[in-house]
């Protein structure tokens, strides 16, 4: 019992591929883990969901429930079939298969986290998958430089999935509904954890919009859980350009009281950067470098990599 007790409790927050990367590192140090996801996404078979039938896109709950599935054969078989799509030209053509078992179970239960926690029993999930808000959210953004021709000038682009690939500068971004009702499973996992950990992910469109839900923002700055941020190992499509100290920078502009005990960043996104460790203290942060890059060199997050960081930050 005692070691089961000794295990940390971690809450894991954001959203796709950068969420599904942290959590799979979580797996290896913590069974006591919570996801908080983000539920903005508007486009492909998330947002077709949420358009007919007005509920939480799916996509990103999804591939956090996926990415805590086992590492046993039962596990990856149940992971696989979520992420499965199906082909064709039909109405169910790009839908994944866990999408629609997630809005099948919400449509007949009509409670998104009494669903999401029947889907984790099936899948013999060890964790718990928790939605950011309980309403389904849009997101806006403040881009400069959309139209070469008017390098100044700056538009609104709406919706998650023209924001994540639009050309330009975003400087701001904003929630629709602007003040959401957060998911009262969520606090009281961050007041409960002893670790929270943010990103990496899409910066405007997975890891920020946690900061513009008032409720939300409130229990990560008065948490006493300590509050470790991953970096990106590069800029995605929506911070092209930016380095790792401009991550900071506009997480800090969206939050400014949000500080931060541990830093994550791949020695290869920080080497050209000089103010990345003034910046990191500026938020109250150890600056850690250390390798998380995939092996191979592609721009993916080593889960075993991380999983040791977290290991190392979470028994201190």
């Amino acid at each position: 019992m005692s070691a089961i007790i000794d295990r940390p409790a971690v809450v894991a927050i954001g959203g796709g591929h950068g969420l599904a990367a942290s959590l799979r590192a979580l797996r290896r140090v913590t069974d006591r883990i919570t996801a908080v996801v983000t539920v903005a996404d508007d486009g492909g078979s998330s947002g077709r969901l949420r358009e007919q039938f007005d509920i939480l896109p799916p996509g990103d709950l999804r591939m956090a429930l996926a990415a805590l599935c086992s590492d046993d054969r039962e596990g990856r078989v149940w992971a696989d079939v979520l992420q499965s799509r199906f082909g064709g030209h039909g109405p169910l053509a790009g839908h994944a298969i866990g999408n629609l078992l997630i809005a099948g179970i919400w449509e007949r239960l009509g409670d998104p986290v009494a669903g999401l926690d029947m889907v984790a029993k099936l899948l013999g999930v060890r964790g718990r998958v928790l939605p950011m808000a309980a309403v389904p959210l849009r997101i806006e953004a403040d881009v400069i430089g959309v139209d070469p021709a008017r390098p100044d000038e700056c538009v609104c682009v709406r919706g998650q999935a023209r924001v994540a690939v639009s050309p330009g500068v975003v400087s701001e971004v904003r929630l629709v509904p602007a003040s959401p009702p957060a998911c009262p499973e969520a606090l009281e996992a961050i007041a409960q954890a002893d670790h929270v950990v943010l990103g990496p992910g899409s910066w405007f469109t997975s890891v920020i919009p946690h900061l513009l839900v008032p409720d939300l923002a409130d229990a990560l700055i008065t948490t006493r859980a300590r509050r470790v941020l991953a970096l990106n190992l590069v800029p995605a499509d929506e911070t092209a350009g930016f380095t790792p100290s401009h991550h900071l920078e506009v997480l800090a502009d969206h939050s400014p009281k949000l500080r931060l005990d541990a830093i994550l960043c791949d020695p290869s996104f920080a080497e050209d950067d000089p103010l990345l460790a003034r910046y990191a203290a500026s938020l109250g942060a150890e600056l850690i470098v250390a390798p998380v890059r995939a092996l191979d060199g592609s721009p993916r997050h080593d889960v075993n990599r991380l999983a040791v960081l977290f290991a190392d930050l979470m028994a201190r």
